[in-house]
């Protein structure tokens, strides 16, 4: 480590005050010029590697982003300083639906055209466009906080690299057996035409309208049944009516069909099905199995036939209907009116507000649809990701978590990869003249006249494969040999399934095929894409509601970045960011974090005015017990500051570093150093105590880097003289107390001399003394083995020894580690003995008033009787507290009264 000369003042390499924003942004790109953030893959340093969770090309940083990138970088800053070749990839998701709409609608905007309009590769030559001009507003935020990536290895799930990895998986799946295509209910957009995942449906509650219809005879004593629907529009699909087995109310009913009102080509069959509850409702419900999840699973139960009723757009369609042509709100409203005109609806028709998917992107209602689409068969993939975890191939962070994942992976459903979209990776299968299917690999030409699958590949597809494709895999290359398997991924928790779990599937299968490029796994079993899993939770407002914009809750971090400064905002989130568990966040707590900063600031100014800087560490016994005691303390931080983040205890560990820099450190240490550094000679005290202080400090600095990174930058380089603390070494216990034991007496007289300070201070305030009286006192410091703490104590304390003249006027007990003490002092030139009194009368009439109020609500038998007991319990606390305040003031003022 550079030694810094002390002894001298190197204040004014500082500026005179911390403004974030005159600093950050030149600081980073200092680091990304100086090839900080570059690893060697042919360096001999331990790999360490994350990969950056892409975000949408589309996107900008958001609260879930900063929280995540804050946590890779204080990951990878960590290790980093600890030695490893650090490898942290960014990149970023083509984002299949998000930036198709986003360029939908600026052409629509632009030049009234619709992506119809324009040939596929025309149109894909437009969203190239927007992407290069759009696509970078979240690389440059990513800055603007302090991401250390190394941008020479940015990568794009459409760059060539990446569609040639997609290809090649997709063969290797669709040659296994795994890839196949088929008619399905999948999550329809009507206003994308497309496909959506899961994941890309949000559900919001809607009032609707119950309408309960019959079918069958308009006799009642001819076979009918009453159903009741909040779509009544899908009744023109509808092929079968189920009740219970054993509702006796219909078992002569099963096995018959009813009439479609509407329809001459579809009849109706009773079936019996356990699904359904006969105490809901009528007990008989309608089935459309090619437009609803739970009748699609009862069809394929029954072998129902399973006629679509709606085109692509929402539309009925194909019914041979009057209805045909209208939207799906047209036909709710014309149908029910329709049934009314027969007398087939049975009741009024009424308000009911129910749970309805709707598309995230273009906001429309989703409509479950039978549709031909590519699927991934995912039981044995499922299987190999469920190993993984279960055998301790990858170790989830928290553990309650895994019972999530295994729910997951053990009832997976097989996955819709295809979309009906242009951009995206375009599915590598062909069609023949003759019917005949051929899957192309990345080095394949298609056979001639053959013609491509129209649709593109979910996006999820190629994000399941980021970890070894950003590598390159599958070809054999240094990065891929040295930096995978990654490390850990960090993520939040709510995407779980649709990210983490295909990314365990594809890695795992991936290694399966081609383990002379990804290595082997344990015990026979396939290699992982990340050894560790830590799932952090969502980011939520100071009321613990989920931001968005129809709240107008959300924080933009960009905000705080401005007005607080990004370390700021890293650091707030780093402390509170507990495994699993959402961070409720707000402004008051980035200006605490900012104030944070403001504090190291001054105390490293401080520091540097008074000479601290980095040499050699005297020996023990030539240290002051303070000087001991924060070597030791540092100590104790360090080892358990590396105890959390080694188990991705990033609140605790932030938590501590803050409480023991701001309260042990710059409250107690710095004004301790006061007391020991003379200003106008040098002593052998002084300099220890200057080589002590800049020690400290380095520390503090350093292992508040990750989190950090811009403040200890500009700091540590005054402070030693550094050329980075980005490249720095982690701190050890030869930069604390150098590796020894623990001084305890030493520890044990610095808290007593906390504690006696502490209890002077609050008695002088208590009789009205001011913080710049100096107050005499005599205490018997050997008693209290305090005798080598008297000239600091007198100081802080602001205490004079007494003269031969010496009256006290008061005296206080203090109970110490060793023994009970008192102190004998003189206030009594010191106060101002009527303004204090009125002060003391003012404050115990408010006390008595207090008293009284609380004591009538509390003697109030039916307010007892109603109220909460945590409300009852307030109310006494509150009167103890007064109760306090009256015994404490009226011992004030007879001892003013004394003392005249």
């Amino acid at each position: 480590m550079t030694e810094q000369k002390v002894g001298i003042d190197r204040s004014n390499e500082l500026p005179k005050s911390w403004n974030p924003q005159d600093h950050e942004e030149a600081l980073y790109e200092g680091w990304v010029k100086a090839g900080y953030f570059t690893p060697d893959a042919e360096s001999e340093k331990p790999a360490y590697s994350i990969v950056l969770p892409p975000p949408n090309v589309t996107g900008q940083l958001h609260m879930g982003h900063a929280l995540d990138h804050t946590l890779i970088d204080s990951i990878i800053r960590r290790k980093r300083m600890q030695g490893f070749a650090t490898l942290w990839l960014p990149g970023a998701d083509h984002a299949g639906i998000a930036t198709q709409t986003k360029v939908e609608a600026k052409l629509k905007e632009t030049e009234g055209k619709s992506r119809w309009d324009y040939e596929r590769e025309e149109f894909i030559s437009k969203v190239w466009e927007w992407k290069e001009e759009y696509g970078g507003t979240i690389q440059s935020q990513m800055r603007a906080i302090g991401d250390s990536v190394d941008w020479s290895r940015e990568r794009f799930t459409l760059d060539e690299g990446l569609s040639r990895a997609v290809q090649t998986i997709f063969k290797q799946l669709f040659d296994a057996g795994l890839i196949y295509q088929a008619n399905r209910l999948v999550n329809w957009s009507p206003v994308l035409e497309t496909a959506v995942s899961d994941i890309e449906v949000v559900y919001k509650d809607v009032e609707g309208e119950l309408v309960s219809f019959r079918y069958g005879s308009m006799n009642d004593d001819e076979p009918h049944l009453v159903v009741a629907t909040t779509r009544v529009e899908t009744m023109l699909g509808d092929v079968a009516i189920a009740v219970h087995p054993e509702d006796e109310r219909y078992q002569h009913l099963v096995g018959t069909e009813l009439p479609h009102p509407f329809r001459d080509d579809l009849t109706l069959k009773i079936i019996a099905d356990d699904y359904v509850d006969p105490e809901f409702g009528t007990g008989a419900v309608k089935i459309t199995p090619a437009h609803d999840p739970n009748d699609y699973a009862m069809g394929l139960r029954h072998d129902l036939d399973m006629p679509t009723v709606m085109d692509t757009t929402g539309h009925i369609a194909d019914t041979g209907t009057r209805f045909d042509g209208m939207t799906r709100e047209e036909a709710r409203v014309a149908i029910r009116e329709a049934l009314a005109e027969q007398g087939r609806i049975v009741k009024e028709v009424r308000p009911y507000v129910h749970s309805v998917g709707h598309s995230e992107r273009s906001g429309e209602a989703i409509e479950p649809r039978l549709s031909l689409q590519w699927f991934v068969k995912v039981d044995e993939l499922a299987k190999m990701s469920g190993d993984a975890i279960r055998e301790g191939d990858t170790t989830v962070h928290p553990q309650a978590l895994e019972p999530r994942y295994f729910e997951w992976v053990d009832d997976m459903h097989d996955w819709c990869i295809s979309r009906q979209l242009w951009w995206g990776h375009r599915i590598p299968i062909w069609y023949g003249p003759d019917g005949d299917i051929v899957c192309v690999g990345p080095d394949e030409e298609p056979p001639a006249g053959y013609v491509q699958d129209e649709d593109v590949l979910d996006t999820w597809f190629s994000s399941a494969l980021w970890p070894f494709s950003t590598m390159g895999w599958p070809d054999k290359t240094p990065d891929l040999e040295k930096f995978y398997p990654t490390n850990v991924l960090v993520t939040a928790y709510d995407i779980l399934f649709f990210w983490v779990a295909r990314m365990m599937m594809f890695g795992t299968f991936a290694a399966k095929q081609t383990p002379e490029l990804l290595g082997a796994g344990s015990n026979g079993r396939p290699q992982v894409p990340f050894t560790d899993l830590y799932l952090h939770g969502l980011v939520r407002d100071e009321q613990g509601r989920k931001m968005s914009k129809s709240l107008g809750n959300g924080i933009d971090p960009m905000d705080w970045v401005r007005d607080y400064g990004a370390d700021a905002l890293r650091f707030t989130l780093a402390r509170g960011a507990n495994p699993g568990v959402d961070l409720p966040v707000g402004d008051d707590a980035a200006a605490a974090s900012r104030n944070f900063a403001t504090k190291l600031f001054n105390a490293t100014k401080f520091a540097l005015m008074n000479g601290a800087g980095l040499a050699e560490l005297p020996a023990r016994e030539e240290l002051t017990d303070a000087d001991r005691w924060i070597l030791d303390r540092a100590e104790e931080v360090r080892v358990k500051v590396d105890a959390y983040l080694d188990d991705f205890q990033f609140a605790k560990a932030n938590e501590l570093l803050y409480h023991f820099a701001w309260d042990e450190l710059c409250d107690w240490y710095v004004e301790i150093a006061k007391t020991q550094i003379p200003r106008d000679e040098v002593t052998l005290r002084g300099t220890n105590t200057q080589i002590v202080l800049g020690r400290v400090l380095d520390v503090v600095l350093r292992l508040l880097h990750p989190t950090m990174p811009f403040i200890t930058e500009v700091l540590w380089k005054a402070l030693t003289g550094g050329e980075s603390i980005v490249v720095a070494p982690w701190p050890t216990a030869e930069d604390t107390n150098g590796g020894v034991a623990k001084d305890e007496a030493a520890a044990r007289r610095i808290a007593d001399a906390d504690k006696l300070i502490t209890e002077l201070r609050r008695f002088r305030a208590d009789q009205g003394v001011k913080p710049s009286q100096k107050v005499p006192g005599r205490l018997d410091f050997a008693a209290a083995d305090l005798a080598g703490q008297e000239e600091m104590i007198r100081n802080l304390a602001n205490t004079t020894a007494p003269d031969d003249d010496f009256t006290a006027s008061a005296t206080i007990e203090v109970r110490l580690s060793q023994a009970t003490i008192e102190v004998a002092l003189d206030t009594s030139g010191a106060v101002d003995v009527d303004a204090e009194r009125k002060r003391l009368e003012k404050d115990l009439a408010k006390a008595n008033k207090e008293l009284e109020q609380t004591g009538k609500k509390l003697g109030n038998e039916a307010f007892l009787a109603k109220a909460p007991d945590e409300v009852v319990e307030k109310i006494r606390e509150r009167r103890r507290i007064a109760e306090e305040e009256v015994t404490r003031i009226t011992a004030r003022l007879d001892g003013l009264g004394a003392a005249q």
